[in-house]
């Protein structure tokens, strides 16, 4: 099993251990190689009728191809790695005088992270929410989904607060939306013959028209609210999947109870833009109560790298409504403590408390307003 770093979208391990008579906990690695180039991955989708945000066809080489794309687009535009993930090589431009130092920019940090410069174009949505649907496949056609999980609080275009249900749908709102947004991703998995636990991205305008922008073809890190409100053991499932046994359950058999919430626990200081703090941690009290789970790997004494992504702990509350779900991590952040290094624990305090996340009004700009609507005593006390 290859988790969910390194290796868990690494096609050419998951061939290698096919070569070598050992089973892959994933999926084949045709899919991850097809899905892992996001500009081919746009046009897969595209023809299998999924919406995609509108942008490129293929990569662009060039400067001057990009203006191209972008002029025909309308701006602002997104450029955007092929071979990317976790928000790396992600630049908006707002205007064409814009886009050249853009480009080398995006092509530059494509190189050094992904191996590959190449580029593509996307229309920039503006404060879009980030939606994302959990699927299972197996050998024998059969798909699944398992609802949706709204990911739109994030940092550097990285997730750090996950839940499901999605607060855009409380209330039975937007429900011809959800149906197709699960249509959705069902038929793209089976359109690539996939096999094991995938997740479709979606990017879901103002209007409540949804995008596609990825595929994930491994177990996300955010899995854990899906298996609160399921009771369902997606570990297990994967390992059952590979195994070649068929799905453990059937899409009747899935019926989410009650709401849960994941933070993401960072060893990063808020207060200078979310800088890594590696270091030594001298004190951990793990924080408890009813409906919290924790997710570790560290302890007192644990010394977290520099190299490395600088996530500490997944603390997930589940509770039978969203509030009830808040209230329950409200009173977990009180009992844990991280020594020796900044952590990202007083903004989830303060993320959970601010009324704009309490009414579920989440988009992709909900950290930077937060940040925004800080008092000038509160930053400077921080630093």
């Amino acid at each position: 099993h290859p988790g969910y770093g390194f290796l868990s979208e690494n096609a050419a391990f998951a061939r290698a251990c096919a070569a070598q008579g050992l089973v892959f906990v994933g999926p084949p690695g045709e899919a991850i190689d097809e899905m892992g180039d996001k500009a081919r991955a746009r046009e897969r989708m595209r023809g299998a009728g999924v919406p995609v945000v509108p942008g490129s066809e293929g990569t662009v080489a060039t400067v001057a191809e990009a203006l191209a794309r972008a002029e025909t687009i309308g701006y602002p535009v997104i450029l955007k790695a092929a071979a990317g993930g976790g928000g790396i090589g992600m630049v908006p431009v707002e205007e064409p005088k814009r886009m050249e130092k853009a480009f080398r920019r995006a092509a530059d940090r494509a190189g050094s992270s992904f191996g590959s410069a190449d580029l593509y174009v996307e229309k920039y949505l503006h404060h879009p929410r980030h939606i994302e649907v959990q699927v299972f496949a197996d050998r024998f056609g059969d798909v699944v989904h398992l609802h949706e999980r709204e990911c739109s609080i994030q940092r550097r275009h990285q997730k750090i607060i996950e839940e499901t249900p999605s607060p855009l749908f409380a209330d039975g709102a937007h429900a011809d939306v959800r149906a197709a947004m699960f249509e959705a991703a069902t038929r793209a998995t089976r359109t690539l013959g996939y096999q094991g636990a995938g997740t479709i991205e979606f990017l879901v305008d103002a209007d409540a028209n949804f995008y596609f922008i990825e595929m994930n073809t491994r177990l996300q890190v955010e899995h854990t609210v899906t298996e609160q409100v399921t009771g369902l053991d997606l570990v297990e499932a994967q390992l059952r999947v590979a195994a070649g046994e068929p799905l453990p359950f059937r899409q009747e058999d899935v019926r989410p109870l009650g709401h849960s919430i994941q933070l993401r626990i960072y060893a990063e200081d808020p207060a200078r833009q979310f800088l890594p703090s590696p270091g030594r941690i001298v004190r951990y009290v793990r924080p408890a109560g009813p409906g919290i789970r924790l997710d570790c790997g560290v302890d007192e004494g644990f010394e977290i790298s520099a190299f490395y992504d600088p996530m500490i702990a997944k603390l997930v509350g589940h509770g039978e409504s969203r509030a009830h779900a808040i209230e329950r991590l409200v009173e977990a952040l009180d009992g844990y403590t991280i020594d020796g290094i900044r952590t990202n624990i007083e903004f989830h305090r303060e993320a959970l408390a601010s009324e704009r996340f309490r009414r579920g009004e989440l988009a992709t700009d909900f950290v930077d307003d937060l940040i925004r609507r800080r008092p000038k005593v509160q930053e400077e006390d921080e630093r």
